[in-house]
């Protein structure tokens, strides 16, 4: 290795400098294997403390309903498709939103002085506490969907997902911004030669050239949604049913946990880390799925 002195000559790095390369190679592989240790810690003690209920009730608690401590039953499936359903949902809206507000940060439709407002509106999104959108959805969600719909209960999985759609607008704007920005010009420069109008060129070239930026976008959302406690806790309604209606009350794996656990007996807290490994698992293919979807977008923008 040479280093270019300010003269112009390249000259070898001095002892000092290459003992500061290895102290610091040597820092970052620490702290890397430091997370990769530390996050194999947290699976191990999850699913050590699960082992118990594991080895009693097998799959059994995945396909049953009832989750009643007292009666020794610890079943997860209305959570499991709570968790599911409402992140489903949650992440459509999102994405509607989420790239259309990609779509106009990238497109010119705006000035660059908007632009930038909105740039920095959709990211301090990310930076608000999960309680405080628990909150705004209950004084302000929850009210405006009962003006609309006189009948309406209260917390149910359609403020919850109106809630997690908010939370989840930062990720996918920001990765879908990104890959429509990489979308080389040349083709936006082909498109307007052919004669096509911006939103012909928008809808039959760019979104297709940033088709798998996007996707990967909503995938990571998605793993975002999953797991998502104190909001959804606060808005879902924590009631143990297995419904396709957004008005009906319903639960999430994250939800379960965190009502739950407070007060919790041993063997209600070993189905509970069971609970916690379903959503790990759930959680970590998505995540996943999204980072290798990025992986193969990135290799392919490198080769054009």
């Amino acid at each position: 290795m040479f280093l270019e002195t300010s003269s112009g000559i390249s000259r070898p790095p001095t002892r000092r400098e290459i003992l500061i390369d290895r102290t610091f190679r040597g820092l970052t592989f620490t702290f890397a294997l430091g997370t990769i240790l530390l996050v194999g810690f947290i699976v191990y003690n999850i699913s050590s403390t699960a082992a118990p209920s594991i080895a009693e009730y097998g799959f059994k608690p995945l396909t049953e309903n009832t989750w009643a401590a007292g009666s020794n039953k610890y079943g997860m499936l209305p959570a499991i498709w709570g968790t599911i359903y409402s992140s489903v949902i949650g992440v459509a809206l999102g994405t509607l939103f989420g790239v259309s507000v990609a779509i106009f940060l990238t497109e010119d439709f705006l000035a660059p002085r908007y632009t930038v407002v909105l740039k920095n509106v959709i990211e301090l999104l990310a930076a608000i506490p999960s309680v405080v959108y628990g909150l705004w959805g209950i004084f302000v969600v929850i009210p405006a969907i009962r003006a609309v719909v006189p009948s309406f209960g209260g917390p149910s999985l359609l403020p919850a997902a109106i809630v997690l759609a908010i939370m989840v607008l930062p990720t996918i704007t920001s990765i879908s911004r990104d890959a429509l920005g990489s979308v080389p010009p040349k083709l936006r420069e082909a498109a307007y030669g052919l004669g096509a109008t911006r939103w012909e060129t928008i809808f039959g070239v760019l979104l297709p050239t940033a088709s798998r930026g996007i996707c990967g976008s909503i995938l990571l959302a998605f793993g975002r949604a999953l797991g998502e406690t104190m909001a959804l806790a606060m808005l879902v309604g924590n009631s143990n049913n297995l419904t396709w209606s957004l008005f009906s009350p319903a639960n999430t794996l994250a939800a379960l946990l965190a009502n739950q656990f407070p007060e919790a007996g041993r063997p209600e807290v070993s189905a509970l880390m069971y609970a916690a490994l379903v959503l790990l698992a759930i959680t970590l293919l998505v995540n996943v799925l999204g980072t290798l979807v990025l992986a193969r977008t990135s290799k392919m923008e490198g080769t054009h």
